[in-house]
Formats: C-alpha cells, structure tokens, sequence
C-alpha cells in the first residue's frame, strides 16, 4: 500500500482524487487550510483508517512524520471567485506552498505531480494547445495572479527535477467538472446549472462565441494518477478535446435540465481567453489516456450526484 499527500484535498478535485486513491487501496494523507476546500468534501472519508486530514496552511514551512510515496500538489485557489478575492494568497500557493512541498517530497524521496493549468496557455495563438506552446498571457491583468502562480510553480518543479533529483510530473489541467464544485465559484457550468435549475436567467459573456472543452471529474482524475505513476517528467494537457462554444453549452444545459431559463448575455471579463482546446495526442501516446464521459452524460452525473438543491445553492 502506498502512502499519498493530496494537498487541497478537501477541494473540488483533491477530494475526488482522495476517493479515487483510497478505492485504489492506497494511504491518503489530506493537507487543507480550508480556505477554498471544506470539510463537507470529505466527511464520507474521514472515519476510514487509511485517510487522515491535517489542517494545514502549506504557504508555511511543514512537516509530515510518516513515510510518503507519492505527492499530489494541487492547493491552490482556482476559480475567478477565489484568485481575484485572494490574490497574494495565490501568488503565495504558487511559489512558497510548491516549495516547501517539493521539499517535503523530496526529503520523503516521493514522486511529485503538479496541478498547473490551461490559463498557462492564456489566450492562446496556436489553437489546439500541445504542451510545446509556451503560451500568451498577461501578467499583470486580474487573471495573472493565478496564471502566473501556476508558471512559475511549473518553473520550480523542474528545477528541483533539474537541480536537486526530485522525480516530478506536470498535469495541465483543462476545464473540469463535476459534483462538489460550488454553486456561486464564477465557472461556466456550475453556474449555468445552478441559474437553470433555478429557472433564473443563464448568463453568458461576451457574445458566447468564446469556445471551451469541458472534461468530466472522473476522466481527470484517471489521467492525473496514470500521469504521477509513469514516470514521466515534462509537462502533460489533460483534458476534453471536444469543443464547444459557451453559448452551445448553456444550450445543453437547458436541455439537460429542461430548464424554461432565458440566456442573456453580459460584457466579456478583462483577459477572457477567446478559445482553449487540448492537443491530448501526447497523453493518448504516454499514457493510454483519452476521456470517456461525454458533456450531456457529464451534466446529467453531475446532477444527479450532486442534487438540486445543492446546485442551486
């Protein structure tokens, strides 16, 4: 049985990849402040032996006694909602938190993955994304604290491959979801899920035409604990490559719920990325890895795993 510290487990997807792992047989240490997590992710788990939660702010130096064999660094604020209303906090997680947790696994000799993300690509001129692109984005705008965090953790966790022997991975995240993403978290499909199944107005911005790939939790995970298992050490997209407009998606929203909801549409945020699509072709290669759950089969798991009342907030 391996030992794995999920940091941010107690999150969106750190409490689905500590489900995924505790299934898996493994040892689950969570660390999460619950600044962004919370315990309500968790509270299935919590009474199981193989899972402990330590709360614990990694932007500090910390210590984990037992022995650890894999490291899933995922901590970070992740929606607008959040990175916009903490920005230091951010830049913080990114640089000091992926330090002293790239120290901790190197001290355990453990292997490493990154959570980054597609907003390393930012508004993106090469269409697909593969992992090569090195990507356009503004540092200084209100998404850069987010966008920067995640490049420059990128950056760290290959000096410490480079430098200092730490056996690391990379998993770009692209749009996921899923049941435990909070209603009011500023992202595209809990928040047409909850305005539909409220049957308020479903907002959306700019013209709509702005194109997203939407990948469903379970598929993710997957690829995230093939990708730490493999050995692997460059950066690797995960994600949906089926492409969808943002207003084809509120439009499947509707006719998933049967909603009798309206679509608006509202003014486009600063550095809003006009189309992001992964090129999967290096996960296909490296990993057997291709997503399985298509939107509508997504949307409607989401629903039911989730409810309605909790998605409506």
């Amino acid at each position: 049985m391996s030992t794995c510290l999920v940091t941010g487990g107690a999150g969106f997807l750190g409490s689905h990849l500590c489900d995924e792992l505790l299934s898996r047989g493994h040892r689950v240490i969570c660390v999460d402040n619950l600044e962004t997590g919370s315990l309500v992710n968790i509270e299935h788990i919590r009474d199981e032996a193989a899972f402990a939660h330590l709360n614990v702010d990694i932007i500090e130096p910390y210590r984990i006694e037992e022995p650890i064999d894999f490291v899933y660094h995922l901590a970070s604020p992740a929606s607008p909602i959040d990175y916009l209303r903490l920005p230091l906090h951010t830049l913080k997680v990114g640089s000091y938190g992926t330090h002293h947790t790239l120290g901790l696994a190197k001290s355990k000799r453990a292997r490493f993955l990154l959570a980054s993300t597609s907003e390393v690509y930012g508004d993106p001129e090469v269409h697909p994304q593969p992992e090569g692109y090195w990507g356009h984005v503004n540092p200084i705008g209100p998404r850069g604290v987010y966008d920067e965090a995640k490049r420059y953790a990128e950056a760290l966790t290959m000096a410490y491959h480079r430098q200092q022997g730490v056996d690391t991975s990379i998993v770009r995240i692209f749009n996921t979801y899923g049941s435990r993403m909070r209603p009011h978290d500023g992202r595209a499909i809990p928040t047409f899920l909850r305005q539909a199944l409220g049957n308020r107005p479903i907002t959306v911005f700019g013209d709509g035409s702005q194109t997203r790939s939407f990948c469903y939790v379970t598929d993710l995970i997957r690829g995230m604990i093939a990708l730490a298992e493999s050995g692997y050490h460059d950066p690797v997209n995960i994600g949906n490559p089926d492409e969808f407009t943002l207003l084809q998606l509120a439009e499947t929203v509707l006719e998933v719920t049967g909603s009798s909801s309206e679509i608006v549409f509202e003014a486009l945020p600063v550095d809003d990325p006009k189309q992001r699509r992964p090129d999967i072709s290096l996960a296909e290669q490296l990993l057997q890895w291709t997503p399985k759950v298509s939107l509508r089969d997504g949307l409607a798991r989401t629903i039911e795993a989730s409810g309605v009342e909790t998605l409506v907030g």
